[in-house]
């Protein structure tokens, strides 16, 4: 078994001043403090008198003298053979006295800040359990194809490390995301209009940069995805957000014109409404479409989850309709693995430049191993067969799922929304139950499910459960919705 290179970092200590006098003085108490502060730790290796010394030109002698004081005080350990370390004792010394201005000596959060870290807070992965969406089923895992795919372009193919990659995304990708979607969206592009992203999110995030000036307006669904939302509580606090209502038909686009007719943009997820389900109707389509004309706006379409429909042919992407003023986002990572984080933005030619020059100040480009892997296995057709056979399995998860709804949640508690597409079900909650505490609750139990009410604007919200449909057997779904029907009854009983 090879030796493991030892190597001994130097200390990051602060300055000496050389003209102050007593340099070991001075180094002891810059070594004291690096252990106060925690730079060096209980057990840390100190370099030899000889190599600090030559680092921080002193004498050898006054590196000497520095250690002697530090071992003799306990903060410093020697034994030979392994050299000077921060003695262990040293991990318990007292940090030093913060800053004067300052009560616990951290700087005060930003407003900011604070609304970044409430939303982290309240996105955390689920639980892996029944019923955390986007988790995938198990037999449509693309495992064994993805590795020897990957084995073969990482190596000493396209995907092999490399310089910088194109902001704009790998062009065999964008070749194969191309003929992808004109095939099964009706999307209308060149590959040059398309910007490979890390998912749904980085497109939002670059859409709602570029399209609004600070003081503009957005539509957005009521309720919607929380990572748009929390785009505009967040980081883009300088742009308005109005909260349009949804109904069944989708958003509704004359309480859009009431509220703000004159909005720069429009956030919607036509194909799938996220978190109901429902599909945008022609009708409201076509007054969406209107209204952007007439107001020179730009609407952002998220095709959320339209590879999964179980019924009947989906709505075409709302792009085809007017690819010069729609921006259409997409992603793999629902339909392969969340982890992958790859999607895309499809832009009208105006905007791809500004998009590129925004990416390139996030991340400066997607890893490119997996792009040409994703190209790849787009190229040989695995895909396709892929979301043929996801389709397959999630449509009989659909089915388990509502049939044991229909058994085990007693009647008045609890009702799924009819929903003929997506990798999740809402099911809404008799009215007086809190959906935030069963979500605490079924949590505690192992049950995962993600509260609907918070997705409304403040005083709009419904309560509601979001059940994912895929990672689970059968059995393991049957008995989390009975342990669900547990808590529902029980905190209806307390309400009474």
């Amino acid at each position: 078994m090879p030796r493991k290179a030892k190597l001994i970092e130097i200390p990051a200590i602060a300055p000496l001043d050389r003209q102050a006098g007593s340099l070991s003085r001075q180094l002891s108490q810059a070594l004291r403090a690096a252990v106060r502060q925690g730079k060096l730790q209980a057990g840390d290796a100190l370099p030899s008198t000889r190599a600090l010394a030559a680092a921080l030109h002193l004498s050898r002698g006054t590196v000497s003298i520095a250690y002697d004081q530090l071992i003799a005080e306990g903060v410093l350990t020697a034994q030979p053979g392994s050299g000077t370390r921060v003695a262990v004792i040293a991990a318990g010394t007292p940090p030093s006295p913060p800053p004067s201005g300052s009560p616990n000596g951290e700087p005060t959060l930003s407003d900011r800040a604070q609304a970044f870290a409430r939303f982290a807070g309240g996105l955390k992965p689920l639980l892996p359990a029944p019923f955390t969406v986007s988790l995938p089923v198990g037999d449509t895992a693309p495992g064994d194809i993805w590795r020897r795919l990957g084995n073969r372009v990482r190596a000493r193919g396209p995907g092999a490390p490399d310089g910088y990659g194109d902001p704009q995304g790998a062009l065999p990708l964008r070749r194969a995301i191309c003929e992808y979607v004109r095939q099964s969206r009706s999307v209308i592009c060149t590959p040059e209009q398309i910007v490979v992203t890390c998912g749904t999110q980085q497109g939002l995030y670059l859409a709602a940069q570029i399209l609004l000036d600070a003081g503009d307006r957005a539509w957005v669904e009521d309720p919607a995805y929380p990572g748009v939302t929390a785009l505009f509580t967040t980081a883009l606090r300088d742009r308005q957000m109005v909260r349009v209502p949804v109904g069944d038909e989708g958003i509704d686009v004359d309480a859009g014109r009431m509220m703000a007719p004159d909005a720069r943009a429009a956030f919607v997820t036509p194909s799938h409404q996220y978190p109901l389900g429902m599909p945008m109707s022609m009708a409201q389509r076509t007054a969406l479409l209107g209204w952007a004309q007439e107001h020179n706006a730009w609407i952002v379409e998220d095709d959320y989850d339209s590879e999964m429909r179980y019924d009947g042919h989906p709505f075409p992407a709302l792009q085809g309709q007017d690819p010069a003023r729609v921006i259409y986002l997409g992603t793999f990572s629902k339909v392969l693995f969340p982890s992958l984080r790859l999607g895309y933005a499809i832009v009208p030619p105006a905007l791809v430049g500004a998009f590129c020059g925004a990416r390139i100040l996030m991340d400066r480009h997607p890893p490119n191993a997996d792009q040409y892997v994703l190209a790849q296995f787009m190229a040989e057709g695995h895909l396709a067969r892929h979301l043929r056979r996801m389709r397959s399995l999630y449509a009989e998860k659909r089915r388990v799922v509502i049939d044991a709804v229909s058994r085990h949640i007693a009647a008045g508690l609890a009702e799924l929304q009819p929903c003929d597409q997506g990798m999740h079900m809402v099911l809404w909650l008799r009215r007086g139950l809190d959906d935030r505490h069963i979500e605490r609750l079924a949590q505690e139990a192992g049950v995962s499910v993600r509260a609907l009410s918070p997705m409304y604007a403040a005083g709009h919200g419904r309560s509601g459960l979001i059940l994912g449909l895929g990672g689970y057997g059968d059995r393991q779904v049957e008995q989390a919705v009975i342990t669900l029907n547990q808590l529902l009854q029980t905190a209806q009983n307390l309400r009474r």
